[in-house]
């Protein structure tokens, strides 16, 4: 309105200013000039509203992007740190897509269908990738325990047949000796069969559905060792072990204690006890080797807790490793504990606590050692056949 208003004040001076002849014509160019201007004048005011609200709409556009980018950055973080486990995991174990994907679906951050599209794309992508390395694993196990199970039968059978070789000539020494290093070379090769199929998930092959001794269970651990001879065999409680728990404790007292044999000096001797404690019996396997260094005993830590909770084989390249990563397992599956420290002897002390539920005060009704039963050879007979008097 200034513009319109200045322009008719400046038309009417100029009429009182000119002739009374000329003041028509010139009331006649201010008015056709003020309506210019208040066109004009007009069509500004007009253009510069058009303009602040284009302003105000860029402005709130701008605000809404920033406010969607932030969202997405938050989403895709929470995506990178949490979410990528949760679906790792979930697909790991078996859940389905819809279970994997439902929290990107429903939740209430600031992002474009589109781009949420995109995050569930991305989950369903992962996960199936995921689902199809687990199932490759899962049938590799499978056909790992499978041939784990044809071997154990293999040395099942050959153990039955020096069985019958130890009846018929176990009375010469030397017999009874040969058959002893055959007994347990072919114990180690079944443990090692064992051992492919508790890295596979499946339990130990054999099974025991009655208690047995718990000191000849420690021996049964000593015969599936090479250097068995140089393990001293403590006396232990009268207490026997439950029979599912028999053979799992027999595979780990044996790994425990072929690493303490394996790396120690030849000429030192390993001690084996067993000791009742408030949670259920501690087993000590002690060595005269040069020890763990604290590095090392992190390590041996670190496979014996990654093993409890993760089916992978990473990092069991070494036999350490091996023994105690199949400890690890042993003790998941059967609520053992074990624990590492410095020996007495120098070297390094493992400790195997079976928990108080698998212990029982049951008479035993068997033995859980072979060949290795009498650490020697039977006595001869009270007549002796001429043939054997030599």
């Amino acid at each position: 309105m200034l513009p319109t208003a200045v322009m008719a004040a400046a038309v009417a001076v100029a009429a009182v200013a000119v002739s009374a002849g000329a003041r028509a014509g010139v009331l006649w160019c201010g008015a056709t000039g003020t309506v210019l201007v208040a066109v004009v004048a007009a069509e500004s005011a007009r253009r510069g509203r058009a303009l602040s609200e284009s302003r105000d709409l860029h402005a709130r556009q701008v605000e809404e992007w920033q406010r969607r980018l932030a969202g997405q950055e938050d989403e895709l973080d929470r995506l990178a740190r949490v979410e990528m486990r949760r679906v790792v995991a979930g697909a790991r174990y078996g859940y389905s897509f819809d279970v994997l994907t439902r929290p990107f679906e429903e939740s209430e951050a600031p992002v474009s269908p589109r781009f949420r599209r995109s995050l569930v794309a991305v989950t369903e992508a992962v996960a199936k990738a995921v689902d199809d390395e687990v199932s490759r694993r899962d049938s590799a196990e499978r056909a790992f325990v499978n041939i784990a199970r044809r071997v154990q039968a293999i040395i099942h059978r050959q153990a039955k047949d020096l069985r019958e070789m130890e009846d018929r000539h176990g009375n010469d020494p030397a017999v009874f000796d040969d058959l002893l290093r055959l007994d347990h070379g072919n114990a180690l090769s079944g443990r090692l069969a064992d051992s492919i199929a508790v890295l596979s998930g499946a339990r130990p092959g054999r099974q025991w559905t009655r208690p047995i001794a718990l000191y000849s269970v420690l021996r049964g651990g000593m015969s599936r060792i090479l250097e068995y001879q140089r393990v001293d065999l403590h006396p232990v409680a009268q207490i026997s072990v439950t029979g599912p728990a028999v053979e799992p404790l027999i595979h780990a007292v044996a790994e425990l204690l072929d690493n303490a044999t394996r790396y120690s000096p030849p000429h030192t001797h390993v001690h084996l006890s067993a000791s009742e404690v408030q949670s259920g019996m501690a087993i000590e396997i002690e060595d005269g080797g040069l020890g763990l260094t604290d590095e090392a005993r992190f390590r041996a830590e670190r496979s014996i807790r990654e093993a409890m909770v993760s089916k992978d084989f990473d990092d069991l390249t070494e036999s350490p490793r091996l023994g105690f990563a199949i400890v690890g397992r042993l003790c998941q599956a059967y609520g053992f504990q074990i624990s590492l420290r410095r020996s007495a002897y120098g070297g390094v002390r493992a400790v195997l606590v079976v928990p108080q539920e698998l212990l029982t005060t049951a008479p035993p009704t068997g033995r859980a050692h072979g060949i290795g039963a009498f650490s020697g050879p039977r006595p001869l007979p009270a007549n002796p056949p001429r043939h054997a008097a030599a």
